[in-house]
């Protein structure tokens, strides 16, 4: 059960990390509506690909972005057709392992914690969650 615990402490505090994030680049940005038109902006050279903005750094990539926070944790994010930002079990591990305190957790046990987290998230597509709107 603590296994589990841990699995859902982290995938909570991804989400967490991803909203503020989201604030932090809507002040920042103000033509930002959503997190998603980070991707975008840089493709129409309005913004760099990568930068620093307040405690984040930035990389667009693909149909993401991974964002570090100035103590070294790291937040990777897909968005989807819809803008909706969609995230999978590599993306929160990757989260977990650049905590200023490292959290490795199963792939079962993040599986079994994200399913115990719906309705808050949903599984988009075999494997990828999102935020439920």
């Amino acid at each position: 059960m603590e296994r589990f615990e841990a699995a859902r402490d982290l995938v909570l505090g991804y989400v967490r990390a991803l909203n503020t994030i989201d604030e932090a680049m809507r002040l920042a940005i103000p033509s930002l509506e959503r997190l998603a038109d980070v991707v975008g902006l840089a493709r129409s050279r309005r913004i760099s690909r990568s930068d620093h903005i307040g405690t984040y750094s930035y990389k667009v990539h693909g149909a993401g972005c991974r964002f570090v926070s100035d103590n070294g944790t790291e937040v990777d994010v897909d968005f989807a057709a819809d803008g909706s930002e969609v995230f999978d079990l590599w993306r929160l591990r990757g989260y977990g392992l650049s905590l200023p305190e490292p959290h490795d957790v199963t792939d079962q046990d993040m599986r079994s914690a994200v399913r115990s987290l719906q309705p808050l998230l949903t599984e988009v597509r075999p494997g990828w969650f999102s935020v439920a709107n």
